[in-house]
């Protein structure tokens, strides 16, 4: 289903937002030499601040930070989210996992339904409507995404949908001219998804787990309107900083 409604409110502290803040960020170097991704320093701030800011804005309070790779820098900043009014708890990738991986290795830690969030995404959807829509579907997963028709965000097209909204064909980095949409870095899970993933492994969710999901009409999406920004490059990390103080 579309649409982003008005705010309505909603307090949504009790749901649980798990972000990928594992990346090396290897576009972007000399900045991330020393640091993952999401510390990237924006206008004095680690890009991942202005991610939990805006998460913070709907009232989230119990943040999951999926990390790895310079794992210190990113607890020592934060720490248990106390400063930002947030609880922040770690799970930790000894060695990379993928982002299925990732999420299997923090399967204690998860509760029933969460948002999982690209570390090095931001968009500006209303999570009370997300969160809304993905209890009202019933579906094991539920991905946002958003018609890149002009191909303004600089990425390519990966998903299509059917009539009712639901995912039939995910293809990650794909040029097919089939594809009408991208993926936005935003989606919502139940934890019923974690026995499609087998522990101790690299598992990407995007290449080995959406295409069963697809296949059990599982996955079903979130059409938004709002353009969404990533820092996975020194030009889109540019985009974004021209953007800020639109949010902040």
């Amino acid at each position: 289903m579309s649409g982003d409604k008005e705010i309505t409110g909603a307090v949504l502290e009790k749901v649980q937002v798990v972000l990928l803040a594992g990346g090396l960020g290897t576009r972007l170097r000399p900045l991330t030499d020393d640091i993952p991704k999401p510390m990237v320093v924006i206008r004095g701030k680690p890009y991942l601040y202005y991610q939990l800011l805006y998460l913070k804005k709907f009232g989230f309070k119990d943040i999951l930070l999926l990390v790895g790779y310079r794992r210190e820098k990113i607890e020592e900043y934060f720490k248990d989210g106390t400063e930002l009014g947030l609880s922040i708890k770690y799970s930790v990738e000894e060695t990379p996992l993928g982002t299925g991986g990732a999420l299997k290795n923090a399967q204690n830690l998860l509760e029933n339904e969460f948002i999982l969030i690209n570390g090095d995404s931001f968009l500006p959807v209303n999570y009370t409507v997300l969160f809304n829509e993905f209890n009202g579907r019933k579906k094991k997963g539920m991905i946002v995404i958003y018609d890149n028709n002009t191909k303004d965000t600089g990425v390519k097209n990966n998903i299509s949908i059917d009539d009712g909204f639901n995912v039939i064909k995910y293809r990650k980095g794909s040029a097919d001219i089939d594809l009408k949409y991208v993926d936005a870095g935003v989606y919502m899970f139940s934890k019923d998804v974690l026995p499609l993933i087998e522990p101790d492994k690299t598992v990407s969710i995007e290449e080995e787990i959406y295409p069963l999901l697809i296949q059990k009409k599982e996955l079903c999406a979130f059409l938004t309107r709002s353009r969404f920004y990533d820092i996975g490059t020194k030009e889109r990390l540019t985009k974004f900083e021209e953007i800020i103080n639109d949010y902040f």
